[in-house]
């Protein structure tokens, strides 16, 4: 969870705001004006009013010094009042106080925080004269309301105006510049910032730290940090908080040591962002600690700091204590509902047992339902979150629901809850509603442009997937790694060698982007798909870095189906150097050493298992049918339709072999089988259980959608190909490797199960 999202970023904002409170030097002081004070004035100044109070004097026409009106309309921004403002402004008109250019300027600033940035441009144009607080009272006001395009407008405007820009323009720029990804743009502006001497100032190396970090550059962030000669706490958060965004723990921890080394006080902003930091890491005992330093600072009873512990709990596991401390809080902040949605959607991720962590994404959508049904109302937030909750279910049922709620709230046309829908129906298994929703984007970024394009890849659509990806350069959205892995995956399903030689060139020289793990593994995923073994063995080889266990499985699985067995042995080998943690990958070794009856590797694969204690191989696969989860195992009996189910299976099977089905043998070793020559015979893994439920309980011609813990084994794979073509029904499984939509006969993934 980002504990910090709007403390770099607006900065500037805060600063602009409450230089906006201060009096201008050619104000005329209240003390001068004191003698020509009316009763009713002062007794505006005497004590506070009411604000309905304040409105009604205002009505009877009485005048009141300009300064007066600040702390009025600084209640229009507390209300978000935009009713109330106009009635202030409409009594600035009818006194004439409208040519004090301080409350003009802050009458742009109010209506920018009230949401009504039309009206805020509307007033900037009437005024005869502006001074530079003016024009960045637009600008911020642009950034605010999400419209930072208009903001880089307002920015060129004032240079042609000859207007010299300050230390909180610039900061606002490089807001909008983040807010766009307009990296070219953002250091074009880093350069005038040099050029005139203000990257000295402590509120600009702030800005500049914020928007490299935004823009996925750490160690440029990292350096104007360093350069910045007065940190203030939130130079210092601002770093830590950029780590954490970046997914670099360690040195974002290595900070927060260092602060407090430099003897400078975190506050409450800084002990979220570096509790973010021991979620990220899953360091329990650290957090703890931190959470003693949150009470020893007087910050344990804010809000804010609240919801970070209670997310640490989530995130470590400490669901009851969680729980415990949701439950006590009283009345939640709309952040603390959000806290408890997203810590379940990540729990799910870090629970073991499949079972249990979709139960707590069950949980999360129970949670939001309370959410719906309390006085709160669900933001983007909670939206982008319970979305990534149904993506992991495969609950497009409940998906659909949560976009039609979108629709009616009006956070349909934020980029970040549309970004989460494009997911959604793509792990879903529906990439006609994924591009709908892509299309239907007011507005988009990188990250929507990469969503579909990985959504088109994992659909098989490498056409598609690539002419959006060119699409996206023609834009001028720069691509990160993600994107790329996309763009190489779409080639590697069709088989472009000299197309994704050319996409990786262009990563790495183009756009400066290392090549990661998973580039690789699209390269070797390719060569292997083409039969191209020795090529594939080669590029191993020639990596700059050692490969990981998923890139040696590939090569192992290529070269068992395409008979290269000797290949398969020797990356065997390798791999079991490497010590892999997955029970995945042993059994791969395991189902391949018993196929060519090397039984002493059987029993040295069982050694290995048990001195890493890895126990057998759980295979459980469930199905989402009107907002129930349906969870079968291997060989599963315990279903109350478990008769109509295997009867089903074994017709689909008997027909399936009569068009060309040859069934392989699916071998699972006992865990005191160690050495034996034969193995238990498992007659159905559970995603057959699972489509024959679904088949069953569903209305015909819907697709049926089934979720996998593990990876479809080539038998699996081969017959659901079958039952999609009698059953004349598309059946999408999404495993642990990739997304699978059969159809008529045919697999989405261009039939790389078969190797497996």
């Amino acid at each position: 969870m980002a504990s910090l999202p709007w403390v770099a970023v607006n900065t500037t904002l805060h600063k602009l705001e409450s230089d906006l409170r201060k009096l201008p030097p050619s104000s005329i002081s209240l003390d001068k004006r004191s003698q020509a004070r009316t009763p009713e004035k002062r007794q505006l100044e005497s004590q506070p009013l009411d604000f309905g109070e304040a409105l009604s004097i205002l009505k009877e026409g009485n005048f009141i010094d300009s300064a007066l009106y600040v702390p009025l309309l600084q209640e229009c921004i507390d209300r978000k009042s935009l009713w109330g403002t106009k009635s202030f402004h409409a009594h600035v008109l009818k006194t004439g106080t409208h040519q004090d250019l301080f409350l003009s300027t802050f009458l742009v600033n109010v209506y920018a925080k009230c949401g009504a940035i039309a009206h805020a441009r509307k007033l900037f144009e009437s005024l005869p004269r502006r001074n530079i607080v003016t024009w960045t009272a637009l600008m911020t006001g642009y950034v605010q309301n999400s419209q930072p395009e208009q903001a880089v407008e307002v920015f060129i405007q004032l240079l042609e105006a000859g207007v010299f820009p300050t230390n909180y323009t610039v900061g606002a720029m490089l807001n909008a510049c983040c807010s766009l990804y307009y990296l070219k743009l953002g250091r074009q502006v880093h350069g005038y910032i040099i050029k005139y001497k203000i990257d000295s100032d402590t509120s600009v190396g702030n800005s500049l730290c914020s928007f490299y970090s935004k823009c996925g550059i750490l160690d440029s962030a990292v350096k104007i940090f360093r350069n910045t000669p007065e940190k203030n706490v939130i130079s210092w958060t601002t770093i830590i908080s950029a780590c954490s965004e970046s997914g670099r723990a360690e040195t974002g921890l290595s900070f927060f040591l260092g602060m407090l080394l430099e003897g400078m006080t975190p506050n409450e902003f800084t002990l979220t962002s570096v509790l973010s930091l021991c979620c990220q890491v899953q360091e329990f005992a650290l957090g703890k600690q931190i959470q003693s330093l949150c009470v020893k600072f007087g910050w344990e009873a804010q809000l804010p700091v609240r919801n970070s512990i209670m997310y640490l709990y989530l995130k470590c596991g400490e669901i009851d204590k969680a729980r415990s401390l949701f439950e006590g809080m009283g009345t939640a902040s709309l952040i603390t509902w959000n806290a408890m949605i997203a810590g379940h959607a990540q729990v799910m991720d870090l629970l073991k047992d499949d079972v249990s962590s979709h139960r707590s994404g069950i949980e999360a959508l129970k949670i939001f339902q309370k959410l719906n049904q309390s006085d709160m109302k669900p933001d983007l937030f909670s939206y982008s979150s319970v979305l990534s909750v149904c993506s992991r279910l495969a609950a497009l049922e409940q998906g659909e629901l949560v976009h039609a709620q979108t629709i009616k709230s009006g956070f349909l046309a934020d980029v970040v809850v549309g970004s989460a829908l494009v997911n959604m129906y793509s792990k879903c298994g529906s990439i006609e509603k994924a591009s709908k929703a892509f299309v239907e984007m007011t507005r988009r970024t990188m990250i929507s442009w990469t969503s579909m394009i990985t959504a088109y890849s994992q659909h098989g659509l490498s056409d598609d997937a690539l002419q959006l990806f060119e699409d996206m350069r023609f834009t001028g959205v720069r691509p990160n790694e993600i994107t790329f892995v996309g763009v190489l995956s779409a080639c590697s399903q069709t088989g472009r060698i000299e197309e994704a030689k050319r996409y990786f060139k262009m990563m790495t020289k183009e756009y400066r982007i290392k090549p990661v793990m998973d580039h690789y593994a699209c390269m070797v995923d390719m060569y292997v798909r083409l039969g191209l073994l020795e090529d594939a063995f080669d590029f191993i080889k020639g990596m700059p870095y050692e490969p990981n266990e998923v890139i040696w499985s590939m090569l192992i699985a290529g070269c068992r189906s395409h008979g290269k067995m000797e290949l398969a042995f020797q990356a065997a080998d390798i791999l079991l150097e490497l010590k892999p943690r997955s029970s995945e990958t042993y059994f791969l070794l395991l189902n391949m050493y018993i196929s060519a009856e090397r039984w002493q590797d059987v029993s040295r694969i069982r050694r290995l298992m048990k001195q890493e204690k890895l126990g057998g191989l759980r295979d459980w696969s469930w199905v989402n049918i009107k907002e129930k989860v349906y969870y079968f195992g291997s060989d599963d009996r315990s279903h109350p339709q478990s008769t109509q189910m295997y009867e089903l299976l074994e017709s689909l099977l008997e027909k399936a072999k009569g068009m060309g089905y040859i069934p392989y043998e699916i071998l699972q070793i006992p865990d005191d089988s160690v050495g034996e020559k034969a193995g238990n015979l498992i007659v159905h893994h559970s995603e057959r259980l699972a489509i024959v439920f679904g088949l069953i309980n569903t209305v015909e011609g819907t697709p049926v959608r089934v979720v996998k813990n593990i990876g479809m084994c080539r038998d699996c794979h081969s017959a659901v190909k079958f039952f999609s073509e009698l059953t004349q029904r598309e059946i999408i499984v999404r495993d642990s490797r990739r997304l699978h939509r059969f159809r008529e006969g045919k697999c989405s993934c261009g039939d790389f199960g078969a190797f497996l």
